[in-house]
């Protein structure tokens, strides 16, 4: 038994160092503040299916965490506000939140990292004090836990704790924080952990009264005479989100550390807004997700720190409907809750198909109504121009003779045909996506890698927030590296298989 948990132990740490030489990733948030959210199996097929390999929870919900286990996904889980007190004041209420929320779920779960609180400095400055301290008492947790090595503890951060972030070079935390600021960085640095960084030039552009034009926002190339130039480094910067991610770092300069990475955990742009709300469009919200992605992969850093790449997390994975507020904050999802995209995602060249690793599939759910079930098949196989040929009798689909089988087959066919042009797998609320291929014996689903005539899903439909190689790596994953990681897993099984 200490074998294996040994083995276990070294296996994780392998994973991790290798990780970290695999490149820049995008992940995304997932929140939960959704009238009709996926049940957690849903939520990680629709991560499944688009290659989503990093992902942030707000909490650490159980489901989720157990949905996730042997997915290869990368999990942040998250301390919520309203737990931080306690933990803050209590290593024994730390030690416990880990053993619940982290321990018991590794090493299946892929879990990386705890994120503290969000934004406590500026939305809850009351409880400041328990922050470090609480972050302190979650890393012994981890320590004692023999976690502490793979699970990083750190604390995401808005910019608005940056007076001035512009020009990036003068850029300073509010003094105000001095004190808490620098017991987090020291504590960042003492663990190898990265500075949390909620990061959303959408906000900067609107607050900014036409200070910067929109392309700057929306990572868009500026004629010579529009360029945005620090006037002390004389860097130009393409981006704001690259002025804001540098700017970050010349505060964590001045603090005269120099080696703490940055991570951004937030990041995006809303795709629908009030009357009031004109720059929240679903044209912006693309362009700005799409060059997002195309940036962050080219693995390079912002002006002042060109060697470190900028991994981070879209916010978020699904429209919340029920937050409050104005409208665009019910609009920030990339993804509809049956699984198809708010708006096309466009990659650069270096996001591939992978085949039927990437497939997504349309399915009749369990216990839906039938009559409802029966409508969604008539309709698919007449109006929706499915292919129904396979569920007839004696055809491959037609066995087992049910509502629910036929339907699915139906579904899936019409889903196939149709979700580019926007089609979606919802079937007044009968239908669910799943990644898992439901073809059985010689009834093969359109989308399958078994299908025939070019029936799997074309490049443009499976466009990746995060290309994909072994356990939630980028896609420039080099053969000798994974070569490496599968010659140490196959040890691994092998020894503990005794």
């Amino acid at each position: 038994m200490k074998l294996k948990k040994w083995l276990e132990s070294v296996l994780l740490l392998l994973v991790a160092m290798l990780s970290g030489a695999l490149g820049a990733f995008v992940g995304v948030n997932i929140g939960t503040d959704v009238s009709d959210l996926p049940s957690a199996a849903n939520v990680v097929a629709i991560l499944k299916a688009h290659q989503i390999g990093h992902v942030r929870l707000y909490d650490a919900n159980a489901h989720m965490l157990q949905a996730l286990s042997n997915r290869g996904i990368e999990v942040i889980v998250g301390v919520t506000n309203e737990e931080l007190l306690r933990i803050g004041r209590s290593p024994s209420v730390a030690a416990a939140w880990v053993n619940k929320n982290v321990a018991a779920y590794m090493p299946s779960t892929n879990i990386t990292a705890i994120a503290v609180g969000s934004q406590v400095l500026t939305t809850i400055p009351k409880i400041a004090p328990v922050l470090v301290p609480a972050m302190n008492y979650l890393h012994k947790a981890l320590i004692a836990a023999n976690l502490n090595f793979r699970v990083k503890v750190s604390t995401p951060q808005s910019m608005d704790i940056i007076p001035r972030p512009f020009p990036p070079s003068t850029a300073a935390f509010n003094s105000s924080w001095n004190s808490t600021i620098y017991q987090l960085l020291q504590f960042l640095r003492n663990t190898n952990s990265s500075y949390m960084l909620n990061a959303y030039p959408y906000y900067g552009y609107t607050k900014g009264d036409g200070i910067f034009p929109i392309e700057y926002a929306l990572f868009r190339s500026l004629p010579s005479v529009k360029q945005i130039v620090d006037p002390n480094t004389l860097f130009h910067y393409n981006s704001m989100f690259d002025a804001m991610v540098d700017a970050t770092y010349y505060s964590i300069g001045a603090f005269n550390f120099d080696d703490i990475p940055i991570i951004v955990t937030e990041t995006g742009w809303p795709s629908f807004g009030g009357a009031d709300e004109p720059d929240a469009t679903l044209e912006n919200a693309e362009s700005y997700n799409t060059n997002l992605i195309r940036r962050v992969l080219n693995d390079s850093g912002p002006p002042s720190q060109p060697k470190i790449a900028i991994n981070t997390y879209i916010y978020e994975l699904f429209n919340e409907d029920k937050r409050n507020g104005p409208t665009s904050e019910k609009n920030w999802g990339v993804f509809y809750t049956n699984g198809s995209t708010v708006y096309p995602l466009s990659f650069s060249g270096s996001v591939q198909n992978t085949g039927n690793s990437s497939a997504v599939f349309c399915v009749a759910k369990d216990g839906a109504d039938t009559d409802k079930l029966q409508a969604g098949l008539n309709w698919a196989c007449g109006q929706g121009q499915a292919n129904c040929a396979a569920i007839q009798a004696g055809r491959p689909c037609y066995l087992p003779n049910n509502l629910k089988s036929h339907a699915s087959y139906a579904y899936n066919d019409y889903y196939q045909k149709m979700h580019n042009a926007g089609g979606t797998c919802d079937f007044d609320g009968t239908a669910m996506v799943t990644a898992e291929d439901p073809s059985y014996g010689s009834c093969v689903y359109a989308g399958s890698s078994n299908s025939s005539g070019g029936a799997g899903r074309s490049s443009s439909s499976t466009a990746a927030i995060a290309p994909m190689g072994s356990f939630g790596a980028s896609s420039n994953l080099q053969v000798p590296i994974l070569q490496s990681l599968i010659s140490v897993i196959s040890v691994f099984f092998a020894l503990v298989s005794l």
